[in-house]
């Protein structure tokens, strides 16, 4: 299951919110055996965002996703999901940050399950 949550300064609308998932769910397979079926995407926009002691307009995308995959497609999933953040939030390439978390356990549906 990936999840992948944005938080941005920026305000979006609802369809830039629309678009950022749809953008999403275009390319979650980059990473192998991923699929939208069961993505899961959280936006909070609007926000205060600080960095290096500064106010700034910002994104910050935190990709969780069950099991382990190469760096190569990782990176290619980042450069692609960096360039549609710059392109629904109007940032620059250096007010986007992604990082990644990795689990191998996950509850649902009342219990836990593994990978």
């Amino acid at each position: 299951m990936p999840y992948i949550r944005m938080a941005t300064s920026q305000q979006l609308t609802a369809a830039q919110k629309d678009d950022f998932k749809s953008g999403l769910a275009e390319i979650i397979g980059l990473i192998p055996g991923k699929t939208e079926a069961a993505l899961m995407v959280e936006v909070d926009d609007g926000i205060t965002m600080y960095f290096k002691g500064e106010k700034r307009a910002l994104a910050y995308l935190d990709a969780k996703f069950s099991g382990d995959t190469e760096f190569e497609h990782k990176k290619l999933f980042t450069e692609a999901a960096c360039a549609l953040t710059q392109k629904v939030c109007g940032l620059p390439p250096d007010a986007v940050y992604l990082t990644y978390s990795v689990f191998n356990e996950w509850g649902t549906g009342g219990t836990l399950k593994a990978r």
